[in-house]
Order: structure tokens, then C-alpha cells, then sequence
């Protein structure tokens, strides 16, 4: 009985090991409560935070997954961006959203 009491704990704690932490990326349109450590960004007069590589657009004490603005400006690229040549050009991609490197930022541009 100890030994299969062992053995059903001993595969409990393996199946944990193998858990992996996967992030969800919320899709346009969704409104979340917080944003973790946003950076604002001024856009033709319209106030955008961006976190993680998520934009959003403030609405009242939320938040709504916003759509990038071609345009719009950014110092960094979150981590986990890829390197792309489209057309003889270098461009930057993250979750779909491509952005090109302009002076010490990189801009959103539609490819």
C-alpha cells in the first residue's frame, strides 16, 4: 500500500516538472482592468500605453487592447521580437505588429 501511495506521488510530481508557464496575448477589443508598467505614448493626440508589446487605449480606470497605429513611435521592442527581411528591407515583427528602426526608436509601419 506505501508502495503505491509512493508511486502515485512520484507521478504527481513529474507531471508538475513538465508544466510550462504559456502567455496569452488578449486580442483587440478586450478590456482589462491593469496594465503592468505601461510606457505612454502620444499619438496624433491620442494617448497610448504599451506594455509587453500590447498597445492600449485608456478608458476611464480600464483599458482597451488597442490596435498599433502606423506611425506611432517606440524607444525598445519587447523581448522575443524577430528580425525580418521584407523587400530588401530590415524590419522588426512582434506578435504580428512590424516595426522598422527610425533614428534611436523603432516606428510601426504596415507591411
Amino acid at each position: 500500500m506505501y508502495v503505491l501511495a509512493l508511486v502515485l506521488l512520484g507521478g504527481l510530481v513529474s507531471v508538475n516538472a513538465q508544466t510550462r508557464t504559456v502567455k496569452v496575448y488578449p486580442r483587440v477589443g478586450t478590456v482589462v482592468t491593469t496594465v503592468q508598467k505601461p510606457t505612454v505614448v502620444v499619438h496624433r493626440g491620442v494617448n497610448f500605453h504599451f506594455a509587453d508589446g500590447i498597445w492600449y487605449r485608456a478608458q476611464g480606470r480600464k483599458f482597451i487592447v488597442a490596435a498599433a497605429p502606423a506611425g506611432i513611435r517606440v524607444r525598445r521592442l519587447p523581448r522575443g521580437h524577430r528580425v525580418v527581411r521584407v523587400n530588401g528591407r530590415r524590419l522588426y515583427n512582434y506578435r504580428g505588429i512590424w516595426y522598422k528602426k527610425q533614428g534611436r526608436g523603432f516606428v510601426v509601419v504596415n507591411v
